[in-house]
């Protein structure tokens, strides 16, 4: 028999009633124990488990970042719960069984923080990363001495690399090394947390890279 602390949305173990409790990869969800069917899965169905193998695969890969920052938007539950349901409803395209991510659409951050005025990434060579972005003193939800967070996706090797302290926002500029994926395609965003990584911002793709 499981056991519910929690609350409505919170996570639990085992079985409850007629609902199970589990966790996959860091996603904790629940589903209906129901009865063993020989029934092929319906369209919808299979709909369903498509989109969440495909969100699960990327999410994975920056768990450990997202329960930062996604915590302000993450009531009762984790930060990857938040920010995998946010991606599930706002960043996949295309029809079944062709769906994708829309990189443009995901976020690998959300919070309240103001994000980079300006944010260009470009390629510095040997494996680097170069952001940079404008800097105005006295905006408001803006601090100089907050951190940019920069995160680096490989999706042909389904691998990501981030520094949640790449450089302070009044230094305009930040690096980061992603010599791993040399010759490969990379997506790129850029937020800013605040030096006591208590509040963030919603995160800004910057695009595509081929890493040289």
């Amino acid at each position: 028999m499981g056991k519910y602390i929690k609350g409505i949305l919170g996570s639990f173990q085992g079985k409850v009633g007629t609902v199970i409790g589990s966790s996959w990869k860091g996603i904790e969800y629940m589903r209906s124990r129901g009865k063993k069917s020989s029934k092929p899965p319906t369209q919808a169905q299979l709909i369903q488990q498509a989109k969440f193998t495909l969100l699960v695969r990327f999410v994975t890969t920056i768990g450990r970042l997202l329960t930062v920052t996604f915590k302000d938007s993450a009531i009762r539950m984790t930060g990857v719960n938040s920010a995998f349901a946010y991606n599930y409803d706002n960043a996949i395209t295309g029809s079944y069984p062709a769906f994708s991510l829309d990189y443009s659409k995901v976020l690998v951050s959300k919070g309240q923080l103001h994000n980079a005025i300006n944010p260009v990434v470009t390629t510095a060579g040997n494996g680097i990363l170069k952001a940079d972005w404008d800097y105005e003193a006295g905006v408001a939800m803006s601090n100089a001495t907050d951190n940019c967070i920069v995160v680096v996706y490989c999706p042909e090797l389904n691998q990501s690399v981030y520094k949640m302290a790449a450089g302070e926002r009044s230094t305009r500029t930040a690096q980061i090394n992603v010599a791993n994926f040399n010759g490969r395609s990379v997506e790129t965003w850029i937020a800013f947390i605040t030096s006591d990584k208590i509040d963030v911002s919603s995160s800004f793709h910057t695009g595509r890279f081929l890493v040289s």
